[in-house]
């Protein structure tokens, strides 16, 4: 019965101290010395990855929330945050993957419109998924996932030879894309030729990197000989990605992010997480305990264990990526500006610019 009535008062718009009339929790009242900014991303999928970027510009003037567009009809993605660049301002951000339009620069529509929108900001590596596998972090996953340390695989060394070899195909892609001839090499296309089925550690992943290269080569040399007025423009286009910073040796941080996460990298860490496993049962096994004792540390040891895309997904060792830099320096502009701006206004009444600074830099080293 009581509790029919509480469903009735809430039914007619009553409701308890700290709940919407629906029984959900209000949200915590912001900081009255701060500014709500609002910060929108393209899917549910990256207000982690965005949380975590916001986390490093913690402030005592600005408080950070992320989150999709609330709207009715529950359109996500990079169209909708697009639609919504007129609205933005100093309290509503607006955060997406680049995809290739930093790679076009002001060659598209779309790439002008994301350069050139203020209070718009982007990934400069295709998506957020290639920052999640950057390579020099990819070793602390190993060890999150399978809590052993050895290293027996440089992935720095194989994704850069990963790269190298995908390099043909990058340009065949990212080219077909720019020149709206996706049918010339499709995504479904792209990611049968880049992938890898499986990973040979030994040799650092040298027969893997063979047969790849065989699989590009066969199919590099078969779009040259249908396209062949492709291949001179390709060039040229090829230095223009040369001067936005693309090597073949970096080729992984501007490919397809899905692609790169479920074909390339889950496949080599599943590999090398493997070996690292079996490495730390036998060292279990190899020990004086017996009955009882071993099987006790067997099962500590594997309840020890984590999903190796769990771990990646929470993956923010990406820091030192030089795109990842250019990121911050844009958003560190930002935060300055608004700061500044919030300071004539008089939003900051005490403090004089010189405080600021100290504030901003004693937050940042926290």
């Amino acid at each position: 019965m009581a509790r029919t009535i509480v469903e009735k008062l809430r039914n007619i718009g009553f409701a308890h101290d700290g709940e919407e009339p629906g029984g959900l929790p209000r949200p915590l009242p912001v900081d009255p010395s701060q500014r709500l900014v609002r910060v929108f991303v393209e899917g549910y999928e990256d207000v982690a990855f965005w949380r975590g970027i916001f986390d490093h510009f913690r402030n005592p003037y600005l408080h950070f929330e992320i989150s999709v567009p609330n709207r009715p009809d529950l359109p996500k993605g990079k169209k909708v945050l697009l639609s919504m660049i007129p609205e933005s301002s100093e309290e509503l951000l607006l955060c997406v993957d680049s995809d290739f339009d930093y790679l076009f620069g002001d060659r598209t529509e779309q790439s002008r419109e994301v350069g050139s929108a203020r209070y718009m900001f982007h990934t400069y590596a295709y998506a957020t998924e290639n920052y999640l596998c950057y390579a020099p972090s990819l070793h602390n996953v190993c060890v999150k996932a399978t809590k052993n340390d050895t290293r027996i695989f440089d992935f720095v060394a194989f994704m850069a030879d990963y790269s190298r070899a995908i390099y043909p195909m990058f340009l065949w892609y990212v080219y077909s894309a720019f020149r709206s001839a996706e049918t010339v090499f499709t995504l479904a296309d792209f990611r049968a030729t880049v992938r890898i089925g499986y990973l040979d550690i030994a040799g650092n992943g040298a027969n893997t990197i063979a047969w790849l290269r065989r699989n590009v080569s066969k199919r590099d040399a078969a779009l040259r000989a249908k396209h062949p007025d492709m291949v001179e423009p390709m060039h040229r286009f090829e230095r223009q990605l040369r001067d936005r910073g693309v090597t073949p040796e970096t080729t992984y941080l501007y490919m397809h992010g899905h692609t790169l996460m479920d074909c390339v990298v889950m496949i080599a860490l599943s590999a090398v997480c493997e070996k690292l496993k079996q490495m730390s049962i036998a060292k279990i096994n190899a020990s004086k305990k017996e009955g009882v004792a071993l099987r006790n540390e067997l099962a500590n040891y594997t309840n020890s264990l984590r999903s190796i895309r769990d771990v990646l997904l929470d993956n923010e060792n990406y820091t030192s990526c030089p795109l990842y830099k250019r990121l911050r320096r844009d958003l560190d502009k930002y935060l300055v500006r608004t700061i500044l701006a919030m300071k004539k206004k008089g939003d900051i009444p005490d403090d004089s610019v010189l405080a600021i600074a100290r504030k901003l830099r004693a937050q940042e080293g926290q």
